[in-house]
């Protein structure tokens, strides 16, 4: 029988998310892989999607989003990041960042087109790419120590990868899975050299709210970037509501047109009754902001002062809810072995950063670890991560 999957997506197979996670199960593990939190979303968001299924919001919405939840989008940014964007023609509701970085690849790329991406990235990222029939170009980010004495790319080699086949460039900041947030001169080099090649930028800024150090600027705010900057966002990480699956684009018209078309294929709409409930998320007061960056500097202090008590290297990170950390002080240089061992012996998960690379030796010096959980289930973690020591 001829094979069955396309050969643009074969050897994907399963993600390392879903493999973790078994061998999490299997060993009762602490699982620190997945980023999801392991706690609810607010009460008041949860409420406004229950009271849009009684009211009998569900049918489907309006290809593109329904109207309130398009406006408070185009409110949030005006608010945030001064960026008008208009709610009929600019934005655009997805089923999660996930389908809008497929729709906006797929969208955007020809067979044969390249695509700029900073390794390590989100695993989604390269899939997409290869499923479009397009080919990923990658430039590292170097740990800290390298390069600069926090999570760097050499602008030489960024510089070399643009050819005339560069059709689109994806940018993650604040950046899974190291944490890094991009500076304001790295964004000038990334735009001038969007705006010299005419390239497209995909932003995807879904940690946008988490940045414990550094500032956050969307490269849709700076000058001749706006016309050709598709950002993508979501509701999960800001409102831990992860299963919720509501992301959206918002990008020029020509743009926005070029994403629905596939959007409209691939979902054509996105759940009702949570959009409704994405409505109220984004009309929450600032204190909402304050308080999430709060909770979550003391995740981050808690769980990285916990990992450099068990003798881990920790890469502190400026933005997400992601904790990189070496280990060649625990006598091992090879990532996948080292979390099989943390499985195995230590009862905790966390995942081996070299899937996420074009040049999977880069990243086998180092783990990631999701703090985005209970002070519990920090707790229990921290303490068998101790013992193993």
């Amino acid at each position: 029988m001829r094979p069955r999957l396309t050969r643009r997506l074969a050897g994907f197979g399963t993600t390392i998310f879903t493999e973790i996670t078994r061998l999490a199960n299997e060993a009762k593990a602490v699982n620190l892989g997945q980023g999801f939190p392991d706690f609810d979303g607010p009460e008041f968001v949860k409420e406004a999607g229950i009271a849009a299924i009684r009211a009998g919001h569900g049918q489907y919405a309006r290809m593109a989003g329904i109207p309130p939840l398009v406006q408070a989008i185009s409110a949030k940014y005006q608010r945030d990041y001064g960026i008008t964007w208009d709610p009929e023609t600019e934005i655009t509701v997805t089923s999660g960042a996930t389908e809008a970085l497929w729709a906006t690849i797929g969208a955007l790329c020809d067979v044969g087109d390249e695509v700029i991406v900073f390794e390590p990235f989100y695993d989604s990222y390269r899939a997409a790419i290869h499923a479009a029939g397009a080919v990923p170009r990658a430039v590292a980010i170097r740990p800290p120590g390298e390069l600069a004495t926090g999570w760097a790319f050499d602008p030489d080699q960024l510089r070399g990868l643009v050819t005339d086949r560069t059709r689109l460039l994806i940018l993650n900041t604040p950046h899974n899975p190291t944490g890094k947030v991009f500076t304001k001169a790295e964004l000038a080099l990334i735009a001038e050299l969007a705006i010299r090649h005419d390239l497209v930028v995909l932003a995807d800024e879904v940690y946008e709210h988490l940045v414990f150090s550094g500032v956050h600027v969307p490269i849709a705010s700076l000058p001749g970037m706006r016309e050709r900057t598709v950002t993508i966002s979501s509701l999960g990480k800001t409102f831990s509501l992860t299963g919720w699956k509501i992301g959206w684009t918002c990008a020029p018209p020509e743009l926005s047109a070029a994403v629905r078309t596939a959007h409209q294929f691939i979902t054509f709409a996105t759940a009702t009754p949570l959009q409704w409930g994405a409505v109220a998320a984004l009309q929450a007061p600032p204190t909402y902001y304050t308080e999430l960056l709060a909770d979550y500097s003391a995740r981050r202090e808690l769980f990285g002062r916990g990992l450099e008590a068990a003798g881990f290297e920790v890469y502190w990170p400026e933005g997400t809810y992601f904790i990189a950390a070496g280990f060649s002080r625990l006598g091992y240089d090879h990532d996948v072995e080292f979390v099989k061992h943390l499985i195995r012996d230590a009862g905790v998960a966390c995942i081996p950063p070299s899937v996420f690379y074009l040049h999977p030796e880069l990243g086998r010096r180092w783990v990631r670890f999701a703090f985005c959980k209970r002070d519990e289930t920090l707790h229990a973690a921290i303490s068998r991560l101790g013992q193993m020591k």
